[in-house]
């Protein structure tokens, strides 16, 4: 296994940094996630006693040393992900003027009040440890092989969480996607991309040497399972209990492709069908098919149909007279009450949750993919239907959340809008972020140094 710190992904971050867009304070917006930090032994004697200042970004230096580190951390990635490196001398001068952007950042970050307390350094640290499937404690033990010092780690997260929050902050407003950029969007691929379909199947395979009744008898098993599958049975339940495919794990859906790289049968066979519905048995040379149109849409926007997840938590707003650990020992002790069947959920969400799903037992309501901020969302998807989740700290305060139940749903044209907007405003903030980069370093004195000449 590479080093966690190495291994730290932009979107582990990105999970913990989000402000809201809409209702309890918990809806996402577009995240812009920071680099990894970086790690290496400690330098020697002789590497100190020959380091030098390279840069110098309003009053803070960058060392040699410093830009060797970086330098090496990019080099691993490059082998790890096995493609050749650029020049050099290219990469050394890329690499310092990344450092020296992400230090003008940082500092206009703590000049304009960005803080980021150590419960959410502690969420972060979390976060990596699970990404690399290790407890917080084998996390802090790697650390220390990899020769740093926790500390120094964990100012690294929170620097880095601190230039998420200040592009999240200066760049939203950049980002708006008008209700005309929608609409031009919507036409363009609407008559211009091409058309995709998913279907998944059921096969009751028919062996190479079946005599006519054994053919007959599992057309009669095809026909059983059509009769289960229109009768509203999951599909994909169905599929995983019955077909005979390798591909029943995955609810017998095939992906969504272009109607060409199906089969044509599969394809005639649900012409006229819409999409949730089945249709067969279909022969083939392998067997019986029942098929079920899964999804049908035009390339480039929107999936029709999503699954929705409902949930209800309690929160805890955080104050001087209620910190974050004690927030989270009042809602672990919930937990321990409500698991213990001495209370229940709802009863304690309308008594003590802040905010306006309180009068609703915490009842959030359904949900589609992306609705909540990443850090809540990241650990609903992990719930089974029932389960309560450990507290959670989010920007808002600190959370207690249940899941109640998933399903696959449809999506209304106003919610497929409103997913064609945050992939334009994604598409915007990838636009933007360089100009805005280059404006944050422009207002910062930069001074870069020569290295020193040897003396004779």
């Amino acid at each position: 296994m590479q080093s966690p710190v190495l291994a730290l992904t932009l979107a582990v971050l990105a999970t913990l940094t989000s402000p809201q867009l809409a209702a309890q304070g918990l809806r996402l917006s577009r995240n812009i996630g920071p680099e990894m930090p970086a790690t290496a032994p400690p330098p020697s004697d002789a590497q100190r006693a020959a380091d030098f200042i390279v840069a110098v970004v309003n009053n803070e230096p960058i060392t040699n040393h410093q830009v060797s580190v970086e330098l090496r951390r990019v080099l691993q990635q490059f082998a790890a992900q096995r493609r050749p490196a650029p020049d050099a001398v290219d990469l050394a001068r890329q690499v310092l003027e990344r450092m020296v952007s992400d230090k003008a950042q940082l500092q206009l970050a703590r000049d304009t009040g960005v803080r980021v307390d150590d419960a959410v350094v502690d969420q972060a640290e979390q976060s990596v440890a699970r990404q690399n499937q290790l407890t917080v404690a084998q996390l802090h033990q790697r650390i220390a092989a990899d020769g740093m010092e926790l500390k120094q780690f964990r100012e690294q997260l929170r620097e880095q969480l601190l230039i998420t929050r200040l592009r999240e902050r200066d760049m939203e407003p950049r980002a708006r996607v008008s209700d005309l950029e929608v609409d031009q969007y919507l036409q363009e691929q609407t008559q211009n991309s091409p058309q995709l379909i998913n279907i998944a199947q059921i096969l009751v395979a028919v062996p190479d040497d079946a005599d006519e009744k054994k053919i007959d008898d599992l057309r009669v098993r095809a026909n059983w399972v059509l009769a289960r599958a229109k009768s509203g049975e999951d599909f994909a339940a169905l599929a995983r209990e019955v077909s005979n495919s390798a591909d029943r794990n995955n609810g017998g859906q095939l992906g969504l492709r272009s109607p060409e790289r199906y089969p044509p049968l599969f394809v005639e066979a649900l012409q006229t069908t819409a999409v949730g519905e089945v249709a067969g048995p279909v022969r083939s040379g392998a067997g019986f098919h029942v098929l079920k149109l899964v999804e049908q849409r035009r390339e480039g926007l929107p999936a029709a149909t999503v699954v929705q997840q409902r949930a209800r938590h309690i929160l805890l707003r955080t104050s001087a007279q209620m910190t974050e650990g004690m927030a989270r020992d009042k809602l672990n002790d919930f937990r321990r009450r409500i698991n213990a069947g001495q209370t229940d959920f709802v009863t304690l969400a309308k008594e003590n949750s802040q905010d306006a799903s309180a009068s609703a037992g915490g009842d959030l309501g359904w949900a589609n993919p992306g609705q909540f901020v990443p850090e809540f969302e990241e650990v609903l998807n992990r719930l089974a239907p029932g389960q309560i989740s450990e507290p959670l700290i989010s920007r808002f305060g600190v959370h207690l959340i249940q899941l109640l139940e998933r399903r696959n749903a449809a999506i209304s044209e106003r919610e497929q809008r409103e997913q064609v907007r945050n992939l334009l405003r994604e598409k915007k903030i990838d636009e933007v972020y360089a100009i805005w980069a280059q404006e944050v370093r422009a207002k910062a004195y930069v001074e870069l140094r020569e290295p020193p000449q040897a003396t004779p």
